[in-house]
């Protein structure tokens, strides 16, 4: 029976993400070209996916549901990020790795780890033979998933178009889904990875239940290292002191959308403990102290 147990097809999966990473790192190495990181992390999700289901999987209906949304999300994302990054020209995180190979090797190490932990849920359903009959679990996951792809992309989208109008230069993005979330997209993929998991719990047994690290794991990752914080920081240091920029971050939910208005009157301990306003986020704000 294939399980999380099974240490060699985990292996295995751990050295296909290794691999495949590891092509990307060397071209972007010798050639100092970066601009196929996030699409080389994208689509290592969809190849672990569909390889997990051709190996191991029995084809079972909640196996290729599972690994067509794994596609579908890698697929959107991955097509997306390249077409950006071919637009917009070199990727700015990489400033201070393109001369140095231990930085940089660092990033894509990092990035493999993130690929095969956030796969896990789908890695162990493909791989089990059990095959209960849909179950509630499954569809709140499906609906998870499918409200959080269509905020993220609803999300890239429309800061995209923003950010290409010549009279929106030098602003923030605080139109359409904006307005409610500074970080939309954040949330609809934190929300779309637990629809997965949520989803792949009817066949999870004993140890398999370790696979909620991989949400957990995407969850941390973005809230609290490379995502949210990063972004904080950046538009603090360029915004902070805009007057309409201040009021916008203070009136605007940082990752769970919300009515501006309904957020502005919430208390400052409920922000902290339910809705993920951390201190952390204003740090480099001016005037501002954690």
């Amino acid at each position: 029976m294939g399980t999380l147990l099974d240490s060699h097809f985990l292996a295995f999966t751990a050295l296909v993400t290794v691999g495949y990473q590891l092509v990307f790192f060397i071209v972007t190495a010798l050639l100092k070209f970066d601009k196929v990181t996030d699409f080389a992390g994208s689509t290592n999700f969809i190849i672990l996916g569909v390889l997990t289901l051709s190996i191991k999987g029995a084809w079972h209906f909640r196996q290729i549901v599972l690994t067509v949304l794994v596609v579908i999300w890698g697929l959107r994302l991955g097509l997306f990020l390249l077409m950006r990054i071919l637009q917009w020209g070199e990727d700015r995180r990489f400033d201070e790795m393109r001369n140095n190979l231990g930085k940089l090797a660092g990033f894509w190490i990092f990035q493999a780890l993130w690929v095969w932990t956030v796969s896990l849920p789908v890695t162990v359903v493909n791989a089990s033979d059990r095959d209960p009959s849909v179950q509630a679990q499954d569809i709140i996951g499906w609906v998870m998933w499918a409200i959080g792809i269509t905020i993220e992309a609803t999300a890239d989208q429309q800061k995209l178009m923003f950010k290409n109008s010549p009279v929106n230069k030098g602003k923030w993005c605080n139109i359409g889904i904006w307005r409610y979330s500074r970080h939309p997209n954040y949330f609809g993929e934190i929300l779309l990875w637990w629809g997965i998991f949520v989803a792949s719990t009817p066949i999870l047994h004993g140890a398999e239940w370790l696979v909620i690290f991989g949400p957990l794991f995407l969850t941390i990752l973005l809230l609290f290292v490379s995502g949210v914080p990063l972004l904080e920081e950046s538009a603090d240091k360029r915004y902070g002191g805009v007057e309409e920029y201040r009021l916008y971050k203070n009136t605007t939910s940082p990752l769970v959308p919300l009515l501006p208005a309904i957020y502005e009157r919430l208390p400052a301990w409920f922000k902290k403990a339910f809705l993920f306003e951390f201190p952390l986020y204003s740090k480099s704000l001016p005037g501002r102290s954690c």
